[in-house]
């Protein structure tokens, strides 16, 4: 009987640890594969499937546990006052808003990867460059006037 080796880098494993991606990953790649799929498939004009889209953001954000909602409902308003220009889509099963199909920011809630407060992410598309380094996520665990007011002139600068 012949027993063969295989190392940590054909087996895709790193010293036996590696186990790909966890659960909620998966879940979050086989929900982009959808939406994609549901958002190719639209018919009608460019305004039907961006209202279709947003409704489905809606509908994602009424889903989500009231904590995570109430800070995803304040965000949805804030991006859409501050950057109307920027049209709703569901990114990984998570809100986001975007330009020319490109997503400029998005909100994760909490409960999406077991995490112990929800986030505002920013893309490589958002103008946020700020010297050789800068902050592209922020932990969100409740919003105040003053909290709101700073999204608010990110998102703005985010846009350009």
């Amino acid at each position: 009987m012949q027993h063969t080796k295989s190392s940590a880098a054909s087996s895709g494993t790193t010293a036996g640890q590696y186990n790909g991606f966890t659960a909620e990953e998966r879940a979050a790649m086989k929900e982009h594969a959808r939406e994609e799929k549901q958002a190719a498939a639209r018919r009608g004009s460019r305004a039907e499937k961006e209202a279709a889209a947003e409704r489905d953001v809606l509908a994602k954000i009424a889903e989500m546990p009231e904590a995570d909602r109430v800070l995803a409902e304040r965000i949805h308003d804030i991006i859409k006052t501050t950057a109307p220009d920027l049209t709703p889509k569901l990114w990984y099963g998570m809100p986001a808003y975007a330009r020319d199909g490109k997503v400029v920011c998005h909100f994760q809630s909490a409960q999406k990867f077991k995490s112990r407060y929800a986030m505002l992410g920013f893309s490589d598309q958002a103008t946020l460059d700020n010297g050789a380094m800068w902050p592209t996520t922020y932990a969100l665990k409740e919003l105040t006037a003053a909290d709101e007011q700073h999204i608010s002139a990110l998102v703005k600068k985010a846009v350009g």
